[in-house]
């Protein structure tokens, strides 16, 4: 019997990873959309009066046999790819693209809902607040998928979006294969000079794992590489940072840039078809920016004095650059995290190689990022060997949720751990549901977080850098928002709201790895025992905003690389892969982010954000920053780290989820529209 043929027997219905097989994936997802359709079929053939119970809620409760199988297979992908895996997604994404458009598109369907839109607006049928926003998101989301347009419109949407997943499943799997090729392997342990213990031993562990002698760095997604900040050999960080921005722009096998091309064009395509001046346009309207001008102007504002603080910290590690290795040595992009680590810890005393040992991983996680939310919220976590995942890396725990302080434990739902980098992983970090928590079906939540943590050899503490302890706070605020979610139904649940809201809660949950109080906690010597020292908390927290000009910029030039790509007619997308580097390049030197000692975060060829969801909108993070940096403005006016505020975040910005307007929760938390003031004052923009 297919696991997926019913829900899983498991604490929760976490998939049975014990009895799923590869095999099982693809006849699964395939019978999924067949039972889908007819469920969808008979929801809008139904000759009753269309009301919330038969309409709404039988939508809601309908698909769920696919539900389970394709939660499950695009989770294992993303983290443990394998041939067999990719061959079945090759397969599958362009039929589970055609089921989406025979859903979306169903003119049967949105007439019914249309017809109970009516009915609610005459008085004749009663919508509670959550329901009325769920048939105006399906209302919205047929409009922006086509069903009102004609045969052959719809016809050529079809293509267009079946086309479309076939080239997103190709960008995903050249982008992985090409960072795996893209490794550096270093074969001389003296060009290592500047890695802690740890990371050598990591590096050798890697290389021995794919049978290579020497020792393998391997790449992470972003164009910054971590070891660049402690290797003391200038010609190997060279290699390192060639190898980063080379990635899929050399002609072979790895090369992605007809592939982006070829899918810009398309969305292009697309978004003139459903009415829009671009896909940027599209994208904007489903979000809570609205419009591709209003991500315009506050990109626009940034970016000018992003640059000039980026100029001004340059200054800085040119100088010590200089010190260093004498004559007029200009900085390059490859120098940077090196000598921003030596200006950071002559100007703080403080540096990655001094806090590596009090950031031991174990004790991060359950006594920081869990420590956090116990005292926020009042959940705590069980681990559950019993429980397997997807991969042995996985880490099952069991969620408890105390509802009110002293109240008994009740299980709220499983958090999954799977921390560590591997070949089979795609890079990055991101958060998955892999069950939505819901009333009308009575299912909680499990939640799954992916790292890239290189892994310590067995017997060896993973040691962290405070980039690494950052993301790990950052990936868990999604996980709370999946796991505090409190909504009747599925599609509405936790982090199902606007791209450009998402990113929000995450980086508000990034304050507390610097509430010293946590700090104490976690930050402890992993030979000793010894706290971090006072002095060099203050000094860590004092140091915050120290390499903000770069941070901002980096980021910056990827985001508006993202909406150039995107603000293009069809006819405009050049079709020569060899323009792609001069597109880009065009592209920041017309936002005044041509600065070449800071290149973009992600450059277009292996922008793997603009495949996988970001598309137009990796705005996002910075718009959501606007959120974040006026919420953690609320947490210090309000008394920082306490269980009733924490309550209040749960309760009016958590816990509805995609059930209403994300902007009404912000207003109804802060009690007015979110202020930008606070957020050029932390990136020092003002």
């Amino acid at each position: 019997m297919n696991p997926f043929s019913a829900p899983s027997p498991l604490p929760y219905e976490l998939p049975d990873y014990a009895t799923i097989r590869p095999e099982h994936y693809e006849p699964a997802i395939v019978e999924g959309m067949a039972a889908h359709r007819a469920e969808v079929a008979a929801i809008a053939a139904d000759t009753a009066a269309p009301t919330a119970e038969n309409t709404l809620h039988a939508l809601e409760r309908a698909g769920q046999h696919l539900e389970r199988a394709a939660i499950a297979f695009y989770n294992q992908i993303a983290a443990d790819a394998t041939p067999e895996l990719e061959a079945i997604e090759e397969r599958i994404a362009p039929l589970l693209a055609a089921h989406s458009d025979a859903v979306t598109m169903d003119r049967a369907l949105h007439a019914r809902l249309t017809a109970l839109r009516a009915a609610a607006d005459a008085g004749e049928a009663a919508l509670a607040a959550d329901e009325a926003w769920l048939l105006k998101t399906l209302l919205d989301e047929g409009r922006r998928a086509g069903v009102t347009l004609d045969d052959d419109a719809q016809a050529r949407l079809k293509e267009i979006n079946v086309r479309l997943a076939e080239l997103e499943a190709e960008f995903g799997r050249k982008l992985l294969a090409g960072a795996n090729a893209a490794s550096v392997l270093v074969t001389d342990e003296a060009e290592l000079d500047g890695l802690d213990a740890s990371a050598i031993a990591g590096a050798k562990a890697a290389a021995e794992s794919r049978g290579q002698e020497g020792w393998l760095l391997e790449m992470q997604l972003p164009t910054g590489q971590d070891v660049l900040s402690s290797l003391t050999g200038r010609d190997l960080r060279r290699r390192i940072q060639e190898a980063s921005e080379a990635r899929g722009a050399v002609a072979g096998e790895h090369d992605t840039r007809a592939t982006l091309l070829e899918t810009m064009a398309l969305r292009a395509e697309k978004a003139n078809l459903l009415g829009y001046e671009h896909y940027a346009a599209y994208v904007a309207e489903d979000s809570t920016a609205k419009t591709a001008g209003a991500v315009a102007e506050m990109l626009d504002r940034l970016a000018p004095p992003a640059v000039r603080n980026a100029r001004a910290e340059a200054a800085d590690l040119e100088t010590a650059l200089r010190a260093d290795v004498g004559g007029a040595a200009e900085l390059t992009a490859a120098d940077w995290s090196y000598y921003a680590q030596q200006v950071r810890r002559e100007q703080f005393s403080l540096d990655d190689a001094l806090l590596r040992p009090y950031l031991e991983l174990e004790r991060t996680l359950i006594s920081g990022v869990f420590e956090a939310t116990k005292r926020l919220f009042g959940l705590s976590f069980v681990e559950r060997p019993d429980l397997l995942g997807y991969h042995d890396d996985v880490r099952v725990f069991e969620v408890f949720d105390s509802p009110e302080p002293g109240a008994p434990n009740e299980g709220l739902g499983l958090f999954l751990a799977d921390l560590f980098t591997r070949e089979t992983k795609r890079g990055g970090a991101w958060m998955n549901n892999l069950v939505d928590q819901n009333t009308l079906l009575g299912q909680r939540p499990v939640v799954v977080n992916n790292l890239n943590i290189v892994r310590a050899p067995a017997g060896q503490p993973t040691l962290l850098g405070w980039d690494e302890v950052i993301t790990l706070f950052h990936e868990f605020g999604h996980a709370v928002h999946g796991l505090l979610s409190a909504v009747r139904f599925p599609s509405q649940s936790g982090t199902n709201v606007p791209r450009d809201f998402v990113e929000f809660p995450s980086q508000v949950y990034e304050m507390w790895a610097w509430e010293p109080e946590i700090l104490k906690a976690y930050a402890v010597h992993f030979e000793t025992g010894e706290p971090l020292p006072a002095e060099w908390i203050q000094t860590l927290i004092a140091s915050k905003s120290f390499g903000e000009g770069f941070g901002t910029t980096e980021y910056l030039g990827a985001a508006l690389i993202d909406q150039a790509w995107h603000r293009l007619t069809p006819e405009q997308v050049p079709t020569d892969p060899a323009d792609v580097v001069a597109f880009e390049a065009a592209a920041l030197r017309a936002a005044g982010l041509d600065y070449p000692a800071v290149p973009p975060r992600y450059r277009s060829t292996y922008f793997n954000h603009m495949f996988g969801g970001y598309g137009a909108a990796y705005y996002s993070y910075v718009w959501s920053e606007v959120l974040d940096a006026d919420t953690v403005k609320w947490y210090e006016e309000n008394g920082g780290l306490t269980r009733a505020n924490g309550d209040r975040y749960r309760r009016d910005l958590l816990g509805p989820g995609g059930s209403r307007d994300p902007l009404l929760s912000f207003r109804r938390l802060r009690g007015r529209d979110a202020e930008i003031t606070p957020l050029l004052e932390r990136k020092g923009l003002l």
